[in-house]
Parts: structure tokens; C-alpha cells; sequence
């Protein structure tokens, strides 16, 4: 269903049953529907603290995990295309949250050389007509926007962090990593905040690179070492406990807070754990702290890298 994540780089990508792919393979085409599209408009910076995923959980908030339901969430406006690729293939992930059939952003130089980077394929670059006509246009200024946490047990149930943090939300469990936010940008946060610091005790805070290179890339900048010195366990790349596969599954009456994407009853394990979805810098902070927590109260201090080989690549993601 996270196929979209691929929209990031201006490309018509949906998630498809095993069936209809199958279908894809003997025949080289898939019958699908149109979509009518949703322009979607952000304007404003980010203020400190606030991330991709916390623009994409405000819009899923405001959409609802029904509010796209077979359209095509089109990301625009200054505020996206300042994004690094990396926020942007959060956001993209995410679009079927609101019941999307895709998310797509339009491709500029950024898209261009980081794809460029990874193959010498020749490809070619789609973009919206000048007069395309869009089913409604959502207009989001994200220049007042607070850091931002799903609660149970829907990702649309989205609250500022002020708001959260008046609960004393104590949690069991920490996930930093899958699809939406595994990047190398996203441990970099983390490092950021968890470098020359300690995890609260009583909680586990587990770690997933997205990928191989992700994995190899933090371990040649130091991030690893340091996130297993504040007391993290790191895993090898995967879904792991996003859709309760393994490390990390929730027990009874268990709370985590996750980078993840979805929050639904039972999505971690146990269907009596409550799941709240926050960005990578919202989850770091709680991890120190033991409870959900306001990362603009936690001192940060921008990653800088410990070594690093020179043939290492500077920007890694999924797609490989």
C-alpha cells in the first residue's frame, strides 16, 4: 500500500493486489480509473522542531483517512519544494492515509539529480498542466505549525504537541525508523538530539534503517555507535514492529510512539497497546525523557559526522 512513496520523485505510483500484479507481468498494462486530483497548497517555514512528517500528519488531519479516498494528492507550494527528497518521500508515503490512490510531486532539479545519482537510465519528467483543474485546492500555512502526534487509534486523529504533552504520556517504547522516516536525514535528527545523552531507563527505544545503504551510511558517520551508546537497540533493516512483524511488538496495555505510519488498533501487536505517530525529532525526545514529549524542549545540536569513507554517497534513501 506505501507504493506511493514513490510519487516523491513525480512518478504515478499506487500500492495493487497480488492479483493485479500478477495481471501486469502477462499482459505489460493494469486497468485503472483516472483519479480526479486534490492540489494541495503549502505556504509558510517550518519553525523549529517541525518536519516533513509533521506537515503530512497536520494534512492527513485535516483530510481524513477517508478525506482523498481514490484521488491524487498533488503536493505544491514553497514550502515542498524546499523539502529535502527525504521529506518529500515521507509525505508521499503517507498519502494513502487519507485514502489516496497516490501522492505526486512535481519533479524539479533536486528530483532530477538525486535520480540521476542512481541510474543512467533516460526517464522522462511529467508535469501538471499550467490550467489543470483540480476537484477542490487545500491551502496549509505551515509557518505556525507545532511539532504534531497522532494519537489512537487512526492517523487522522491528530493533535499539536502542546495539546499531547498536558496528558504526562508515559511510554514503553520507542520506534524510530520504517518507510516514512528510516532515511539517513532522519537518524541524523536523532543523533542529533540523543549524542552524549542517555534514554530514560524502563524503556526500550529500537531503531530501523530503511535500507541497507541507510544502515551502512550511519554506521560510517558514527550514528550508530552513537544512538548504542544513549542506550538504543538498533536492527537491521525492515518493517520490523510497524506492522507488528517482530522487534518491537507491542504487549498488553503497552504505549509506543513511532515514526511509523499507521496507528490502528493492533497495527504493533497487541490490540490493547496504543500506538501515537510523531516525527523522528518528537520520538528522540521522548526517548529521553520516557514520555511523549515537545522536542523544542530538548537541546539539539546539528549531526555532524564522526568519519566518514570518501566513497561513501551523501544522500541514501530506499530506492535503490
Amino acid at each position: 500500500s506505501h507504493t506511493c512513496t514513490y510519487g516523491a520523485f513525480g512518478a504515478f505510483a499506487t500500492g495493487m493486489g497480488s492479483t493485479d500484479i500478477a495481471a501486469a507481468f502477462v499482459l505489460g498494462e493494469v486497468w485503472l480509473k483516472v483519479p480526479a486530483s486534490i492540489k494541495l497548497l503549502y505556504s509558510g517555514t517550518p519553525g523549529p522542531m517541525v518536519y516533513a512528517k509533521d506537515i503530512m500528519l497536520r494534512t492527513v488531519g485535516e483530510l481524513g483517512i477517508d478525506g482523498a479516498t481514490y484521488r491524487a494528492m498533488e503536493y505544491h507550494g514553497s514550502t515542498v519544494d524546499a523539502l529535502p527528497i527525504t521529506g518529500r518521500i515521507t509525505m508521499a508515503n503517507m498519502a494513502i492515509e487519507c485514502g489516496a490512490k497516490n501522492g505526486i510531486f512535481h519533479a524539479d532539479e533536486k528530483t532530477i539529480a538525486y535520480v540521476r545519482e542512481r541510474t543512467d537510465r533516460d526517464f522522462l519528467v511529467e508535469k501538471a498542466d499550467p490550467d489543470a483543474a483540480y476537484e477542490r485546492t487545500i491551502a496549509i500555512d505551515v509557518g505556525e505549525l507545532e511539532p504534531q502526534v497522532a494519537c489512537p487509534h487512526t492517523p487522522d486523529n491528530v493533535h499539536p504537541i502542546s495539546e499531547v504533552v498536558r496528558d504526562d504520556l508515559r511510554v514503553d517504547q520507542v520506534f524510530i525508523g520504517s518507510c516514512t522516516n528510516g532515511y539517513i536525514d532522519d537518524l541524523r535528527v536523532v543523533a542529533g538530539i540523543l549524542q552524549g545523552k542517555t534514554i530514560a531507563p524502563n524503556l526500550r527505544v529500537i531503531v530501523n534503517p530503511g535500507s541497507q545503504k541507510v544502515w551502512m551510511q550511519a554506521a560510517d558517520e558514527g550514528i550508530l555507535s552513537t544512538l548504542a551508546a544513549a542506550g538504543c537497540a538498533v536492527n537491521t533493516p525492515g518493517c520490523g514492529a510497524c506492522f507488528g512483524g517482530h522487534m518491537g511488538t507491542l504487549g498488553d496495555g503497552e504505549r509506543a510512539i513511532s515514526t511509523t505510519n499507521r496507528n490502528y488498533v493492533g497495527r504493533m501487536g497487541s490490540p490493547k497497546a496504543e500506538i501515537y505517530l510523531a516525527s523522528p525529532a518528537t520520538c528522540a525526545a521522548s526517548a529521553l525523557t520516557g514520555k511523549i514529549t515537545d522536542p523544542r524542549t530538548i537541546e539539539q545540536v546539528e549531526w555532524t559526522p564522526s568519519r566518514r569513507r570518501a566513497d561513501t554517497p551523501q544522500a541514501i534513501s530506499l530506492i535503490n
